[in-house]
Formats: C-alpha cells, sequence, structure tokens
C-alpha cells in the first residue's frame, strides 16, 4: 500500500468514525451537557460584561454613518405535536459628528397546536448629544408590548420616554465618575385596556476606581422616583486578575422599591475564569 493510499484510507477511516459520533450527540444528551456548559460560560460572561463601559474615559467612538447588525431565526414542529416559533432582533446605530443614536428592536412569536403563545414586541432607542469630553445631553426611551395579555395582571404596554443632561465629574486613568440626571413619563397598560401615566425623575451614577494593575471596583447606580414607587439599582463589583490565566468579580446587587412589602432585594455573586 502507498503512503497515498495509506493516507486516503485513514482519512476515509477517521471521517467514518467521527460521523456516528456527531450524529448521536443529541439523541445520547452529550449535546444537552454541551449547552448547558455554554449557559453557565455566558452567565459568566455577563457578569463581567457588567464591570465594562464603553464611555467609561470619555465619549466612545462609533464609525460615522449608519452600522447594525439584524438575525433571525425560525423553527417548525410537526409529528406528535405542532408548534412554529420565530424571533427576530436588529441594532443599528446612527453617528453625525457628536450626535450619536442606537435603536434596538426584537421580536418573539411563537404558536402550539395551531393556539398563539408568545407575540411580545420590545424596543430601545438611545440618544447622546456629546457637547464637549465632560458635557452632554442623553435621550432615552423603551417600550415593551404583549399581544396576548387579555387580563387586569397582564401588562399590554408599558413604556417610558426620558431626557437630560450628563456630567463627567471625574475623568483621570485611575478614577472616572460621571453624573446624568433628567425626567421622563412613565405608560403602563394592562390586558383590559386600563392604562396609567405619570411623571418620573431618573438620576444614574457611574463610578470606577482603579486600586492597582490587577484589582479595580466599579459601582453604578440607578434611581427612578415616581407617585406609584422610588425604584434604587446599585451594583457594587471588585474585579481581580489574579494571574493572566485567572481572573475573578465579586459582586453585590442591590434592588430597592419602596412599594414592595419586603423593600430591597440583595444578591451577591462570585464569578471566576480559569484559562489554560
Amino acid at each position: 500500500m502507498t503512503t497515498m493510499t495509506r493516507t486516503t484510507a485513514a482519512s476515509l477511516l477517521a471521517m467514518m468514525l467521527a460521523a456516528p459520533v456527531m450524529a448521536q450527540t443529541t439523541i445520547t444528551g452529550v449535546r444537552d451537557v454541551n449547552d448547558r456548559i455554554d449557559d453557565i460560560n455566558e452567565v459568566v460572561d455577563e457578569d463581567f460584561a457588567r464591570s465594562e463601559d464603553a464611555a467609561r474615559f470619555g465619549n466612545p467612538e462609533t464609525r460615522p454613518g449608519l452600522t447594525g447588525s439584524a438575525s433571525i431565526g425560525y423553527s417548525g414542529k410537526t409529528g406528535n405535536n405542532e408548534s412554529q416559533e420565530l424571533s427576530a432582533g436588529v441594532r443599528l446605530s446612527y453617528t453625525q459628528g457628536n450626535f450619536v443614536q442606537t435603536l434596538g428592536a426584537a421580536l418573539d412569536f411563537a404558536e402550539d397546536q395551531d393556539r398563539k403563545t408568545k407575540e411580545d414586541i420590545l424596543a430601545v432607542y438611545d440618544a447622546n448629544l456629546y457637547f464637549d469630553q465632560s458635557l452632554y445631553g442623553f435621550v432615552l426611551a423603551r417600550i415593551e408590548a404583549d399581544g396576548l395579555a387579555n387580563t387586569a395582571g397582564d401588562v399590554r404596554r408599558d413604556a417610558f420616554l426620558g431626557f437630560g443632561p450628563g456630567y463627567r465629574v471625574i475623568n483621570t486613568p485611575d478614577m472616572t465618575w460621571r453624573l446624568q440626571a433628567g425626567i421622563g413619563v412613565s405608560y403602563l397598560e394592562d390586558g383590559l385596556r386600563n392604562s396609567v401615566t405619570e411623571t418620573g425623575y431618573l438620576a444614574a451614577s457611574r463610578f470606577y476606581y482603579r486600586i492597582n494593575d490587577g484589582i479595580f471596583l466599579t459601582n453604578d447606580t440607578d434611581i427612578l422616583s415616581s407617585d406609584a414607587a422610588l425604584r434604587v439599582n446599585n451594583d457594587l463589583g471588585v474585579n481581580f486578575r489574579v494571574t493572566d490565566a485567572v481572573s475573578t468579580r465579586i459582586s453585590y446587587v442591590t434592588e430597592y422599591n419602596d412599594s414592595r412589602a419586603i423593600r430591597s432585594d440583595n444578591k451577591l455573586g462570585v464569578s471566576l475564569v480559569f484559562g489554560f
């Protein structure tokens, strides 16, 4: 047998052995385990991402003009039960000089046995006008819609629009702190078409402090006050880079709402990433 023949035979054998393994990952449950590992990695990545801030050291740089991305997914099932799901998402950004706008939207529709089980629409809008490296103005808008809401306990429409100024109080390589405050209007409609509109006041703080080359601290605070309730969310986190291959984040998140019987919910999180 020549070298080329042996190589070809080995390649064919490898393909024959590999094909059944790939085909069996779903039915044997191997894919479920791998998907679960991916889910864990995603949760940890999201925890670390909370410490990131594109506007931490100055106005974020964006490409002039229109940029963005979109995705769509569909699945349908027949047999013992019939169902179908459709999901779509889009994120757009438009930059013109010192004026930056972003728009994001997501759609989720589902049917099971010819009965609608999901009809959700979500959209957010964010605009920033940068006057200089310290002072800027912002606009925030959000809407969530549930097309299947039909009871007083369901939320059919939930929307918010707010605007105001922001200012960078401190901006050094080791410490940054910026504040923003504004006024907004919220709209809430239940499944019976009963609605409530109220004025709210919002404030936010973003603080960063680098202790040394391997440790930094972040503290993000968001406040929304209205006739219905005072809501405060605070996310305190410390990131450690133990080595080039080991990173840790410890966070403490507090969610306060004075309209609840138990006003505060607190969560301690510890995330550890190894690379080797």
